[in-house]
């Protein structure tokens, strides 16, 4: 009896998880209710918040396993001995665009849904953390890359940096192509951006010295 009630339960509250992220990635976070999920989910109102205090609690559970994947393998690829600093942002670039072309639907929620200002030194949620902590295994590497102290040109570099990754994904999320062969043929692509916007920072970086 116990492990019929575990089942149910557990599958109430994928159907749940489901279904808000279905109504997020259609909608926008901040346009859907608690009601509306419940709605979706085939569940009473009262029942979803046995499973989940809030929309925040549902984000977190949605969004966190996946971002801390991508952290961990950014992670391990930043602090690869074997390669150089330009590689490794290249290398971490491609994991993040891969990341999002896998989560299609989703990726914008993951990443922007509550978020908070990437120099903002302590966020509040949790998701807000991880997402910092993201930011900053980028703005870390392409501080190597230009010998760049952490100061608000690397911080402006590194939003120009994200925006550019963020613009790609934009354009290219909607192909219906296989996720493997979209992002296979657009690595040539993702790293050529990559090597411009390196040497137009560093361009920069020379034109402000000779000023």
């Amino acid at each position: 009896m116990g492990n019929k009630q575990s089942q149910r339960a557990e599958e109430t509250k994928k159907a749940i998880l489901s279904a808000a992220g279905k109504l997020f990635a259609n909608k926008g976070y901040d346009a859907v209710s608690m009601r509306e999920i419940a709605k979706q989910a085939k569940c009473s109102h009262t029942t979803i918040y046995i499973y989940f205090k809030d929309k925040e609690s549902l984000l977190h559970q949605l969004s966190m396993p996946s971002l801390t994947k991508l952290k961990q393998t950014m992670n391990k690829i930043a602090e690869a001995n074997s390669l150089p600093p330009e590689e490794k942002l290249k290398e971490i670039s491609n994991q993040f665009i891969q990341f999002c072309l896998h989560n299609k639907n989703l990726y914008t929620i993951f990443i922007n849904a509550k978020s908070a200002r990437v120099d903002e030194q302590k966020p509040e949620l949790e998701i807000n953390q991880i997402r910092l902590e993201i930011f900053s295994i980028m703005k870390n590497l392409l501080g190597e890359c230009l010998s760049l102290p952490n100061n608000d040109y690397l911080l402006a570099y590194s939003r120009i940096f994200f925006y550019n990754l963020y613009g790609i994904l934009s354009t290219y999320s909607y192909q219906h192509e296989p996720t493997e062969v979209l992002f296979e043929r657009l690595i040539p692509t993702f790293e050529l951006s990559v090597e411009i916007l390196i040497s137009g920072f560093r361009a920069n970086l020379k034109l402000g010295v000779e000023k």
